[in-house]
């Protein structure tokens, strides 16, 4: 080995961003950069990416990051690859794309979803609900936004893509087959597409029946093999340009809710880590399958020493604060220029905690847990005319905070304890303020891991260097530093619960208009 290190080339794809980086099969950051990626939205629910750009920033990307960091070829041994899941991406025979990804937020199948399994009871028939539910978990959206929705709308609605298609794909997925041209998938990177019986994790494979009552091409699915192995090796096309060696070992893909359990060091059973992303979830390891209707959450198949995890997402997050920044921060192009993050939340530091009894809701494009509404829409409620701009800033990092103790509620309620303390990952992270509301709102101790908006790439580090046997899973969360532990504020107890209690309701109250809106 040329200077005797272990290197992971670490992709994180995200839906704002992509990430590459070099990190040490032990999590060690090395080098990386990012950069932003744009969303083509359009009719009919239409949310779709180009797969080719996708390739090409990693590719340009990864030249960059070994060049600065001085790897010599033999010194990245594996390849791990993370990034948004319960998206498509249809490809040919060599993994090249034939049409763009459909985004997990694109709903253009949802007549077909509908029809599949659509009813009146939250929203389903009860026969495939009962059969869905109780091989997988979970149950495929009416909204059409996920794999199973994809692959029904390319089928009947796209027939000139789906004669080109030979595999459906997750991103991660067909990531790796860029880089090895082996088509595979595994249970944790097919999990939204509602197709293997989870019953039994060991049992690596599509389940029969479900396949059959979704009415998907059997021969277009990947072929399935165990999560956290090894794919293949770089082809040598590719490792040719990159500047890497042939030999380095490509690990199946991780969805970004497994990177980062990987990455926070919340492998043991409840330990729980909150992402503020693009999106949000609150999740934890747990021991059994387990599917709560009524807050939409579910376990769904892990990684680690434990075979599951809880599922118990929000859309938005993140996603907010980068939307108040483009939209009511500042235009730029129209005679005002954007101010930074950092700005923004200066001045909502500015603000008392309660930001004057305005609410924002950061329903920006629907929500998942602990309601299923795709139609639910944000929202800036009880504004008045001495409302300040600080005030609405700091809403919307309190709105954020206030929908994770809404699925910090589900969570406890599913796993039958008080979760806690919380681990906090995700770009949102890297602000103080935004962690100490987190601790306040959820009256919880939030300890933040360093390098919270690497915590993708450390995942996917630590996690090929336990598929290469470098370490052991039991290791991990020691190689997770922590910079900073945020204690709640007992003074802030009062009006954050006051406005808690007005959280859900308002959601109960909007529900009708925003079906009527935009269903």
């Amino acid at each position: 080995m040329s200077g005797g290190r272990r290197l992971v080339l670490a992709v994180d794809l995200g839906t704002s961003g992509v990430k590459v980086g070099l990190v040490s099969s032990h999590g060690d950051l090395v080098r990386w950069e990012q950069h932003a990626l744009t969303t083509a939205y359009a009719e009919h629910g239409s949310a779709t990416q180009d797969p080719d750009h996708w390739w090409h920033l990693i590719a340009d990307a990864s030249r960059r990051v070994l060049a600065s960091a001085g790897a010599a070829a033999d010194e990245v041994v594996a390849v791990g690859i993370t990034g948004q899941w319960g998206s498509t991406v249809p490809v040919d025979e060599h993994g090249r794309a034939v049409g763009p990804c459909l985004l997990w937020t694109d709903t253009q199948g949802a007549p077909h979803s509908r029809a599949l399994v659509g009813g009146r009871i939250q929203g389903y028939r009860a026969r495939p609900l009962a059969t869905w539910i109780r091989r997988t978990g979970g149950v495929p959206s009416t909204s059409g936004a996920d794999p199973l929705g994809h692959i029904l709308h390319l089928e009947r609605d796209r027939p000139a893509v789906a004669a080109r298609t030979r595999w459906y794909l997750e991103p991660v997925d067909h990531l790796a087959m860029r880089f090895t041209l082996v088509a595979a998938a595994s249970p944790m990177s097919m999990t939204a597409a509602w197709l293997t019986d989870n019953r039994r994790p060991e049992v690596v494979a599509y389940d029969d029946v479900l396949v059959a009552r979704a009415g998907v091409p059997r021969d277009k699915l990947p072929p399935l093999q165990a999560s956290g192995s090894v794919v293949g090796t770089v082809h040598a096309e590719v490792a040719a340009d990159l500047g890497i060696s042939p030999a380095a070992r490509v690990v199946t893909g991780l969805p970004d809710l497994h990177a980062a359990a990987v990455g926070s060091g919340c492998l043991e059973l409840h330990e729980a880590h909150v992402s503020i992303g693009t999106s949000g979830w609150v999740t934890c390891p747990l021991d059994t399958k387990k599917t709560d209707l009524v807050r939409q959450c579910a376990t769904v198949p892990g990684i680690g020493p434990h075979p599951y995890l809880l599922g118990d997402n929000q859309d938005s997050a993140g996603r907010c604060l980068q939307w108040y920044r483009g939209t009511l921060a500042g235009q730029p192009g129209r005679g005002r220029t954007a101010p930074s993050y950092d700005d923004i939340t200066d001045l909502a530091a500015t603000a008392a905690p309660g930001s004057g009894g305005v609410v924002f809701t950061p329903w920006l494009t629907g929500e998942r847990s602990p309601v299923d509404d795709r139609a639910a829409r944000a929202g800036f409620h009880n504004i008045g005319v001495g409302t300040t701009g600080a005030e609405l800033a700091r809403a919307v990092l309190e709105g954020v905070a206030l929908n994770t103790r809404w699925l910090l509620e589900a969570a406890d309620h599913f796993t039958g304890r008080r979760l806690g303390p919380l681990r906090i990952i995700g770009g949102g992270a890297q602000s103080e303020l935004w962690c100490q509301i987190v601790a306040d709102v959820c009256d919880r101790p939030v300890e933040r891991a360093t390098e919270p908006l690497l915590t993708g790439l450390r995942g996917v580090g630590l996690a090929a260097g336990v598929a290469l046997g470098d370490l052991g899973w039991a290791n991990v969360r020691a190689l997770v530093p922590v910079d900073r532990t945020f204690e709640p504020a007992s003074a802030h107890r009062e009006v954050y619960d006051r406005l808690f209690a007005e959280f859900p309701r308002l959601h109960k109250a909007q529900k009708g208009m925003f079906a009527r809106l935009n269903g």
